[in-house]
């Protein structure tokens, strides 16, 4: 990297950029570490493998770019955040799941990276992790595919014509004496594609809250459980007051090992982050829903998230695991600290 006179210093947006991607790569690299170690199906060790690769050469070149830029290289996780040896937690298909799921968020994460940032060498990087993920994502739906386990989104009738909206009824969810319209495509998509994301909430929690050794976060862990169902359920109603059954696998998912394979900081970490992107999903879903009662759903919803995620951050901040972004001086207390001659 050119280090001249002409060297263009990262952006405010390229550095949280650089400092969330290390992060959520350092967390993956120690999660699938840990899986890989137990999985037996020959169709989907390879995907792991290959996902693990990718997440450890991101690290790699993710440090390469700090040193040079002279950006203090975050704590992250590491070997003490991992015990490879635990017994096994998950089963081979909820690895496949959730090495799926990632990949959707990361291709959603990766792709407003790329928007972010205006340096040609940051943009080319996360353009790469934005392909490394397109492809393990259409790699491990081929694998869920194949073996019959992808859950697929509700199937509806095509539409014959086109059509316009004739009423100002059809944006309102709440009739005193009318019934609610159907759920259009849109909002079936989001409604399904949330209980799903819910369904890897609730097994992740549980793993985390039987694994954990701490109290306070197996609490923690429990209630979020708690949370993702009762949200499944609201999703669920919605689809099934319409005769849509929403398809919801049938895997076990988690086994009986209370041996902790992960540090209670990295999972903590990875509930705030899948706290986060379940908030982002909610305002997706309120922003392309066109029934007002579903909008309130998805609101009132967020609500309870962040007041859970609020609740992590104070546990995190309490036991010195929460990292601290970067962030500029506050010249005021600068000022009154310095000394005067």
């Amino acid at each position: 990297m050119d280090k001249s006179e002409n060297h263009v210093r990262l952006t405010s947006a390229e550095i949280a950029a650089l400092w969330t991607a290390y992060m959520n790569a350092c967390m993956s690299k120690c999660m699938l570490s840990f899986m890989i170690k137990h999985i037996v199906d020959e169709e989907i060790y390879p995907a792991v493998e290959q996902t693990l690769k990718v997440s450890k050469t991101q690290v790699e070149q993710l440090i390469e770019i700090f040193k040079e830029e002279n950006f203090a290289i975050p704590i992250g996780f590491g070997d003490d955040d991992v015990d490879v040896n635990a017994p096994s937690l998950y089963t081979d298909t909820f690895c496949l799941t959730y090495i799926n799921h990632m990949g959707r968020a990361g291709m959603i994460a990766n792709s407003g990276f790329i928007s972010m940032s205006a340096r040609k060498d940051i943009r080319s990087f996360f353009t790469k992790a934005l392909n490394d993920t397109s492809k393990i994502y259409n790699e491990t739906t081929d694998i869920a595919l194949n073996k019959g386990v992808f859950v697929r989104a509700p199937y509806i009738s095509v539409p014959s014509e086109p059509d316009y909206i004739d009423s100002k009824g059809y944006l309102s969810g709440f009739h005193l004496f009318n019934k609610q319209r159907p759920v259009n495509a849109v909002e079936i998509s989001h409604l399904y594609m949330n209980t799903q994301t819910n369904l890897i909430g609730t097994k992740l929690c549980l793993s985390f809250a039987q694994t954990s050794p701490t109290k306070e976060v197996q609490q923690f862990m429990l209630r979020g459980n708690e949370i993702s169902k009762k949200h499944m359920k609201v999703f669920t109603s919605a689809l099934l007051d319409n005769n849509i059954q929403s398809p919801i696998s049938s895997d076990v998912c988690v086994t009986d090992s209370i041996v902790p394979p992960f540090s209670d900081k990295l999972m903590m970490f990875h509930m705030g982050l899948l706290s986060a992107a379940g908030t982002g999903n909610y305002a997706t879903a309120a922003a392309a829903s066109q029934r007002t009662d579903l909008v309130v759903d998805y609101e009132r919803l967020s609500i309870e998230i962040g007041q859970y995620a609020k609740e992590g951050a104070d546990i995190m901040i309490k036991n010195q695991w929460l990292e601290q972004p970067p962030g500029t001086v506050d010249k005021e207390k600068l000022a009154t600290k310095k000394r005067v001659k």
